[in-house]
C-alpha cells in the first residue's frame, strides 16, 4: 500500500506533527527516513523488512556497513547512508556528556551513559574515563579495538590521556559482544595490572565496568578489583 493511501493521521509525518515524535514506532521512524519505497512496496513496508531482518532487529543497523545495507532490495547507496548516519547521529546524542559536567557517583551512572551506544559493538571496546577531583568526567578516550589482552592496553597508552589531563581518577570500560558481561580472568588480570600503574602514578583506577545487551558488570562492586 502506498502511504499516499492511508488516512492521513496515519501517516508516520503527519502523525509526528500530530501526536510528536514519541508516539511513532520504530517502523513509523525508519519510514521517514526512507522517505519512498519501490513500485510493490511503500516506504513503512520496506521499514518493516528492515526491522526483521536480523534477529537482533534494529540493532542489525548499528554496526551495519552502508555496502551491506545497500544491498536490500528498495534501499540503494544514498538511503543507506542516510539510515546509518542517523542510526550515528541517535548514538552520539545518547552518549554525549551534558554541557554541565556529569558527576559519576556509581557504575550505573556509566552504564546508562554508555550502554546504549557499547552494547551493539561488534568488537571489543576498550575505554578509559577520566575524572577530576569532584568526580566528573573531564574527558573519555578509546583506548583500544579487538580483544582485551596486555598487548592492547599497555599502561603507557592507557594513562597517557589521563596525564595530560591531570585526571584525579579513572574508570576503565569495554563491552564483551556475545551480550554476556561476565569479566573474564583475562579482564580482571588487566584491571589489576593497571591498577598498579595507576597507583605508582598516582592516578587511581576506581573500577572496571563490562557492558552486555542491556547489563554490566562492576568489577569493584563484584569484590574482583
Amino acid at each position: 500500500m502506498n502511504m499516499r493511501q492511508l488516512p492521513s493521521e496515519e501517516r508516520p509525518r503527519e502523525k509526528l506533527l500530530r501526536a510528536g515524535k514519541e508516539n511513532l514506532s520504530t517502523t513509523e521512524i525508519l519510514a521517514i527516513l526512507l522517505r519512498s519505497g519501490t513500485k510493490d512496496r511503500s516506504a513503512l513496508e520496506l521499514a518493516s523488512d528492515l526491522i526483521t531482518i536480523s534477529p537482533d532487529g534494529i540493532g542489525y543497523l548499528a554496526e551495519c556497513r552502508p555496502e551491506e545495507l545497500a544491498s536490500i532490495r528498495g534501499i540503494g547507496l544514498t538511503k543507506a547512508c542516510e539510515i546509518l548516519a542517523a542510526v550515528e547521529l541517535g548514538k552520539r546524542i545518547a552518549s554525549r556528556p551534558s554541557a554541565k559536567r556529569i558527576r559519576i557517583s556509581s557504575a550505573k551512572d556509566i552504564a546508562e551513559i554508555f550502554m546504549e551506544r557499547m552494547r551493539y559493538y561488534k568488537k571489543e571496546h576498550f575505554v578509559s574515563l577520566m575524572l577530576n577531583a569532584k568526580g566528573e568526567i573531564i574527558e573519555e578516550a578509546n583506548i583500544s579495538v579487538g580483544d582485551l589482552c596486555s598487548s592492547t592496553t599497555h599502561p603507557r597508552e592507557v594513562f597517557v590521556d589521563a596525564v595530560r589531563r591531570s585526571a584525579g581518577s579513572v574508570v576503565f570500560l569495554h563491552n564483551h559482544p556475545s551480550g554476556d558481561p561476565e569479566p573474564s580472568e583475562a579482564d580482571v588480570e588487566t584491571t589489576v595490572r593497571l591498577m598498579e600503574a595507576g597507583a605508582i602514578l598516582g592516578i587511581p583506577v576506581l573500577d572496571h565496568i563490562v557492558i552486555g545487551d542491556g547489563n554490566y558488570v562492576s568489577m569493584k562492586a563484584r569484590g574482583m578489583i
